[in-house]
């Protein structure tokens, strides 16, 4: 991965985890107890998308910055129907729908290790998507419809990242050492 492409996605999950820890709920989550947790999960994601899609993203972050916007916590309020839909964006759906089918394909061919619940999933998805920008919404869009056109799951992807993060060759050890754990 190009060093360039990597500090950009260290800088979005920085910013992010700055409105994470902002958020305001009657309970803290898991999460802002684990910073690292956090940072880990967040990059898993954006580590797959496209440069361009990265810069375009991190732009919305400091737009929403210089308006006092928290994304994180219109992502959790529209998560929870505390507030109406921020976007509607078409593309939105078909983004979820892609993604959504490479979860529920991996959670089949790695059951211990991936556990997908998929209204959830999708739940939380749109509500992310509906914070980002036309334009970053398109670029995602584009990045998932180039990997879905060559056959590759941006899903599974982002998980042999995290299987690597964790100190696993691949994907297939991590779930091999799960089936020693039951």
């Amino acid at each position: 991965m190009p060093k360039n492409k990597k500090k950009l996605f260290k800088k979005i999950v920085e910013i992010e985890y700055q409105m994470f820890e902002n958020v305001r709920t009657n309970q803290r989550s898991l999460c802002q107890d684990n910073p690292g947790a956090f940072k880990l999960m967040r990059e898993m994601n954006h580590n797959v998308l496209s440069y361009e899609t990265l810069k375009s993203y991190l732009n919305d972050l400091k737009d929403a910055n210089s308006k006092d916007r928290n994304l994180m916590t219109e992502k959790y309020a529209r998560m929870g129907n505390l507030i109406p839909p921020i976007k509607d964006n078409p593309l939105i759906q078909e983004i979820v729908s892609i993604e959504l089918e490479w979860m529920n394909n991996l959670s089949k061919q790695y059951p211990l290790s991936i556990i997908h619940k998929p209204n959830y999933f999708s739940k939380y998805l749109s509500c992310e998507l509906e914070t980002y920008s036309d334009k970053s919404i398109e670029l995602y869009f584009n990045d998932v419809q180039t990997a879905k056109k060559n056959g590759v799951s941006l899903a599974k992807d982002k998980f042999e990242y995290l299987a690597k993060k964790l100190g696993y060759s691949s994907l297939k050890e991590l779930e091999s050492k799960r089936k020693l754990d039951f």
